[in-house]
């Protein structure tokens, strides 16, 4: 098996600690208790000493047009150029999902509540989505590699499903059994073909 080099932390770069500081400062300002984190393919790339652009914020307790909603004056207020724009991303493929994606110092961020979902077995569109803990989203991930979490308020890497080992060790394996997150796994397997 492949051992991976892994960072013990993550260094952020400058902008991405201005991102991170703004939205510390909205919360704050606004005495709203939401914890954010960082989650998927950000968190697994940074540990890999990697630089990534695929910024996607999960938010506790609300969707991510609420947050935007709710924070949008508040962002143009800071900074006038903040280019804040909220697009609804890819309504037709997962209907029950709400992301919203927000431009800020030129970097895309996508915002999204933390969820749990009812598989439907003949789809990779869930029957259910509703929101959920982190634990809980975090077995909903296609792989454990991109389970993991980082915490914008504490700057720690959270691993829900206790299988960070996973990266460090160069292994791909699913949260839940293959079966139960199947048409998910195969989707991914035909991007990363494509790569090849």
């Amino acid at each position: 098996m492949t051992r991976v080099e892994l960072k013990e932390r993550i260094d952020l770069t400058e902008k991405e600690q201005r991102i991170f500081n703004l939205l510390l400062d909205a919360l704050r300002e606004n005495n709203c208790d939401t914890r954010l984190r960082l989650a998927g393919g950000w968190v697994r790339d940074k540990l890999l000493g990697k630089d990534s652009e695929d910024i996607d914020i999960a938010i506790d307790n609300m969707t991510g047009s609420e947050f935007l909603v709710k924070f949008k004056n508040y962002f143009s207020k800071v900074e006038k150029k903040l280019n804040i724009h909220i697009i609804k991303s890819n309504p037709d493929n997962c209907k029950h999902l709400e992301t919203r994606k927000m431009r800020l110092y030129n970097q895309w961020i996508d915002f999204a509540q933390l969820r749990k979902e009812e598989p439907d077995e003949n789809s990779r569109i869930p029957k259910k989505v509703e929101f959920g803990t982190p634990e809980e989203d975090a077995f909903r991930r296609d792989l454990t590699i991109n389970s993991l979490f980082y915490n914008i308020h504490t700057g720690l890497v959270e691993d829900f499903t206790g299988r960070g080992i996973d990266l460090k060790s160069g292994r791909v394996t699913t949260p839940l059994p293959a079966k139960t997150i199947y048409l998910t796994i195969q989707d991914n397997v035909r991007e990363w073909v494509k790569h090849i």
